[in-house]
């Protein structure tokens, strides 16, 4: 029989070896998931951007009846010039796994560069990267 006014104080230490187990069990399945949204984040600031460049690239077709920009060269100063379609080419960052450096450059052809790529004839813009992104579709296909 314990005596009046005993009150227990605290948690037996495997009371707390048992907390911190489950914990680290928990966290060990909930980490790598976590670590992939970061690279899935980047991602999908390329795609919004790339959205933005083809709207711009839509609106300059629209306005100059049936033309898209000249090529890849003149996309900047056609889309740039008075801040009417874009205010600059938006910087694009391919996320490390393709160790692409950040740029805004625009390509006529389709290297492994990491910079944006234009076809002039089809007003067609996409990402120049042969990589693969996190659900494995080449970049340059988006």
């Amino acid at each position: 029989m314990k005596p009046d006014g005993y009150v227990r104080g605290g948690f037996t230490l495997i009371e707390l070896m048992v907390t911190v187990a489950i914990i680290g069990v928990l966290a060990s399945i909930a980490l790598p998931r976590f670590a992939n949204l970061v690279v899935k984040s980047k991602e999908a600031a390329v795609k919004g951007t790339l959205g933005s460049l083809r709207s711009a690239i839509s609106l300059y077709y629209s306005n100059n009846e049936g033309v898209f920009p000249a090529s890849a060269a003149f996309l900047d100063t056609s889309l740039t010039q008075g801040s009417k379609y874009l205010h600059s080419i938006p910087y694009i960052a391919v996320p490390p796994i393709a160790n692409h450096a950040n740029t805004d450059q625009v390509t006529g052809a389709l290297v492994d560069n990491g910079q944006w790529f234009y076809v002039s004839t089809q007003g067609f813009a996409a990402v120049s990267c042969t990589h693969l992104d996190s659900k494995s579709s080449v970049w340059s296909t988006w």
